[in-house]
Formats: C-alpha cells, structure tokens, sequence
C-alpha cells in the first residue's frame, strides 16, 4: 500500500479561544486535545507516519504528549513558522522521502473518524487530492468594511472546508514551491493546490469534526465527550 504521511498542524496560538497558550495541550475528557487526534492516526492502518508542527516553544510539551500515548507513529515534531502555510510547508520538509500521499489535519479537529479519514484518503487515492467539506446550509451574505451586505450568495455549490485533506506528495509539494515563488497565501492547502492547476475532489465531512476554535467550541467539545463517556 503508498506510503502515506500525516502531518498535524498544531502551532496555533489560541488567540479566539483566550485559552493564554496553545490550545492543543488543553484537557479534553482524560486527555488533552492533541491526543485525540494522534490515537486516530495511530490506530489507523492508512497511516504510516505523523508529523507533528507545533510552535518551537511547544515542543517539549508535544513531547509528553507523544510519549504519554505512546504514539508510535509520530516521528517528528517539528517547529512551525510565523502563519499556518509556513508551519505546513516545514511539516511538508521532514515528511519521509518515500511517502507518495500526504494528508494534513488541524490537531485542534480532535474528532477526525476511522471512517471520514478512509474516505477522503480513497478519494485522493481516485482523483489525486480530496479534502473533507460540508455543503453550507445557511444563507451566505457579502459585507464590506462597515460591514454593510453587499451581496446574497448563492449557496448551492458553497462548500465549508473542513481537515483531513489529502494530497499526492508531488502534487502538494509543486503547489508549496509555487506559493513560495509567486508569493500566494491561503488558509488551507487545498487552496494552494487549486491554485497551481490540480483538481481537488469535495468529501462530505462529518458535522461532530468540528475545529476548537472559540469557547463555545470548547463547550461543545466537552459535551460531545461526557456524552461518549
């Protein structure tokens, strides 16, 4: 089976969520949010190794945290830079010289299923990349800088994104060279990758596969827990 690498992108800083530090390394049910998502990867058959990119002064407690698991699978952490791209694109160097499929997931999605992971990665596996995404439900509406609605959108077709995306290596890695020449920022590599001519293949995610981002996520978070346990 292609080797298959994941890196988790855990430099955040937690500004939204006032959390005063990263945080991945908060307590989520019996261990912290990071953890989460390291037991999928390392129970999973799809995976060969984890990367982990934290922020440089994160990396010790990255560390206790991949021993407490054990996670096996993890065999780098690496330090991440100053935006989410540069922190990928440091991931995206220490992956393993053999891998030939790349996923990234955000560590603060501590809800990534078995079964959502096996089906973006199958679909990469058919198309060349895929990422998780749920169609948008809501009406969409356009503001300016006061804030004031300059159009409705249409929202057959939108797509809110979510991680694991996954990527053909070659492909990942020629969309990051790019980027680094032509000066292009995203918010998600999917983006990146569009951007230098690859189709990308729309997964529908899962509503539970929420990001921690804000304190009423970290509410729903803990509910989501103490209603498993």
């Amino acid at each position: 089976m292609p080797f298959l690498s994941l890196i988790v992108a855990a430099a955040g800083q937690g500004r939204r969520l006032g959390a005063g530090g990263n945080k991945v390394f908060l307590p989520l049910g019996d261990k912290p949010i990071l953890a989460h998502t390291l037991a999928v990867a390392e129970a999973s058959p799809l995976v060969d190794e984890v990367i982990v990119v934290t922020r440089p002064e994160n990396i010790p407690l990255c560390h206790q945290v991949v021993t407490g698991g054990p996670y096996r699978k993890v065999r780098q952490i690496v330090a991440g830079g100053r935006e989410r791209q540069d922190s990928i694109a440091a991931g995206l160097k220490a992956v393993a010289p053999g891998a030939e499929w790349v996923a990234v997931h955000d560590g603060a999605r501590p809800f990534l299923s078995p079964a959502l992971l096996e089906r973006v990665i199958a679909a990469a596996r058919d198309t060349g990349a895929a990422v998780a995404a749920l169609p948008v439900k809501e009406t969409i509406k356009k503001g300016n800088t006061d804030d004031m609605v300059t159009a409705t959108l249409e929202r057959r077709g939108l797509w809110a994104v979510q991680t694991p995306q996954v990527f053909r290596r070659d492909w990942l890695a020629a969309a990051y060279r790019e980027a680094e020449i032509n000066g292009w920022q995203a918010t998600d590599d999917a983006a990146l990758v569009e951007r230098a001519g690859y189709p990308v293949k729309l997964v529908p995610g899962e509503e539970v596969n929420i990001k921690i981002t804000t304190p009423g996520d970290l509410v729903l978070a803990r509910a989501i827990v103490a209603g498993d346990s």
